[in-house]
């Protein structure tokens, strides 16, 4: 993981990849996250696409959705639609989609691992064989607005987190909380 990270903060530095674009790449790979948080720490097996294979016939547009498996997925619901402003989009009773202010989805799902199987017991699709995920998103940063560092820090206060400040140079402010799962939330003034 920490390769991707590097290449594509390389890529961002390079004038290749817009902050936006950064900021959505990374957030796809979170879908892993939980997974590879109780992942057994074995090597992967060799990938199915050999690298370089040449560059894809096409090029991602938008963030679609991420997908989070977690212990309670309403008190999680709870937390982000509170806290983020986002809306139930639907609620299948063991999980909810939310429309992060039309911007792209979450999906909360009920359970600590990712569905590796359909309501029939069949695979999941595109699950195959694939190898244990080692690689760990640690947070996920969303840009907020109207963004006020005092104020921001007291409402984050009030509802009984614990905001630490992460503030770079003049132009970057935030500050990273823990979802009820323990995620590591980062609220931040970057809004493009």
């Amino acid at each position: 993981m920490e390769t991707l990270i590097a290449r594509l903060l390389k890529a961002f530095e390079d004038g290749k990849l817009s902050r936006r674009q950064l900021i959505q790449s990374l957030a796809l790979a979170a879908a892993a996250g939980p997974a590879a948080a109780s992942a057994q720490s074995t090597p992967p097996a060799a990938p199915r696409a050999a690298a370089g294979a040449g560059k894809a016939p096409w090029k991602t547009v938008r963030l679609d959705h991420i997908s989070y498996a977690v212990a309670d997925y309403k008190k999680s619901v709870a937390f982000y639609t509170d806290l983020m402003g986002w809306e139930v989009k639907n609620d299948a009773g063991n999980q909810a989609t939310l429309n992060i202010n039309n911007i792209g989805e979450i999906i909360i799902r009920n359970n600590r691992r990712p569905a590796e199987s359909n309501a029939n017991g069949q695979a999941a699709p595109g699950r195959g064989d694939r190898p244990p995920l080692t690689g760990v998103i640690n947070h996920i940063s969303w840009g907020i607005e109207p963004w006020n560092t005092e104020a921001v820090e007291a409402e984050l206060k009030r509802r009984g987190l614990t905001p630490r400040p992460d503030m770079v140079g003049d132009d970057f402010k935030s500050f990273h909380v823990l979802d009820p799962d323990g995620w590591d939330l980062q609220i931040s003034n970057q809004t493009k």
